[in-house]
């Protein structure tokens, strides 16, 4: 039986809200009267539903502009510092989040995102991250982005561009800030293991953020006549809670970790096997199976950063990089609200959601074919050769 829903939406609706929710944060300037902020953004929109380059959904529309007057108009347009271009895509993503979303806490994962990059840097290395070798180089554009993990109501909350020797307090610190100017309330956080590390911990106690992230075992093994440091010690403890005290040179903060154990099956024997996991936490509570289930939802924000890639536009260029990152992100955004606005059931908290009515391949090809059908005159496609 075919699920029926109280709204009914079609693909001229979906792509004026793509549109809209990049009009209104003001990204692109009219670049002449030819080619103007509308056009130049459902340029990109074609490029992101397509994963092509700017220059390739140029060549596909033939009452399209050229690939360089849309360049241009994106080098031209866009902000020049880096805190007003963040600024206005947080505001693309979060423009029109639903109100019922800021009247209750929610459990928010942040992550980061490293993107292998082969060139130079624009400006200057500190637009780069470098990190460990990864697909052929150590070279990447880093972002962090914060996002809630509840079924459903995935919408990412906050992006940053993460330069070099930036410290992951001041990458935090610039993402919560912006949570706060929603009005969003956090309810816990959860992190990778990344973030575990003294000066961390310190700073989301000092903001009284409860928050869960795996452990990471440093410190000198046991050996004969010398006895272990650090987290060791815990690996021959049974499940449940027991306290800790994280030291560095200069600091150290009191928390709990907690034991726990996962069977499965190998994939190779196929046999049972049990796997001992622990968890840093500070004001969170639960049995050890239940935080085990609770952090499992962190990884949500992979399936954003999963999504993003199948809207994400190819590019060669240095300085527009952080538009089109948040062109897929927004794009979830909107997939969620579409969701959640228009195709749910029900009202108040008690909506139920069909996620299976509209895919996200789907809303992209819907953006497509409106695009196609506003600069392609019906010609099929030809290829010109050099003369």
């Amino acid at each position: 039986m075919r699920l029926t829903s109280s709204h009914t939406i079609s693909s001229p609706q979906v792509h004026q809200w793509a549109l809209s929710w990049l009009v209104q944060a003001k990204l692109v300037k009219d670049h002449g009267w030819l080619c103007t902020s509308v056009l130049v953004l459902n340029i990109v929109l074609r490029a992101a539903a397509r994963c092509v380059s700017i220059s390739a959904a140029c060549r596909d529309l033939s009452d399209g502009p050229s690939d360089h007057a849309v360049m241009s108009a994106l080098d031209d347009g866009l902000p020049k510092t880096l805190p007003v271009l963040e600024r206005r895509l947080n505001e693309a993503l979060t423009g029109d989040l639903p109100r019922r979303v800021l009247r209750r806490p929610w459990q928010v994962a942040i992550d980061w995102h490293l993107s292998p990059y082969y060139g130079q840097p624009e400006r200057s290395r500190n637009e780069l991250y470098y990190g460990k070798p990864r697909q052929g180089t150590k070279k990447f554009h880093a972002y962090a982005s914060a996002c809630i993990v509840s079924h459903g109501h995935r919408y990412t909350l906050a992006l940053t561009w993460v330069r070099r020797h930036e410290t992951m307090v001041v990458v935090m610190r610039r993402l919560l800030v912006r949570i706060r100017e929603i009005g969003l309330k956090i309810k816990r956080v959860l992190l990778d293991r990344a973030f575990f590390h003294v000066a961390m911990v310190d700073f989301l106690q000092q903001e009284d953020l409860p928050f869960v992230m795996p452990v990471v075992f440093r410190g000198r093994k046991p050996k004969k006549r010398f006895p272990a440091t650090g987290l060791h010690w815990i690996k021959r403890q049974s499940a449940g809670w027991y306290p800790h005290t994280m030291k560095n040179r200069q600091q150290q903060v009191d928390l709990r970790v907690c034991v726990g154990y996962r069977r499965h099956r190998n994939r190779k024997d196929r046999k049972q096997v049990t796997q001992k996991l622990l968890f840093a936490a500070w004001r969170v509570n639960g049995s050890p199976t239940e935080i085990r289930q609770r952090y499992r939802q962190r990884f949500g924000i992979e399936t954003s950063y999963r999504q993003m890639r199948q809207a994400r536009i190819y590019t060669c260029t240095r300085s527009p990089r952080l538009l089109f990152v948040a062109v897929g992100l927004i794009l979830r955004n909107i997939w969620v609200w579409i969701h959640q606005t228009q195709l749910a059931e029900g009202s108040g908290e008690s909506i139920t959601l069909h996620l299976e009515l509209l895919r996200f391949k789907r809303m992209l090809d819907w953006i497509v074919r409106e695009i196609v059908a506003l600069y392609h005159d019906g010609s099929p496609p030809n290829v010109k050769p050099p003369t």
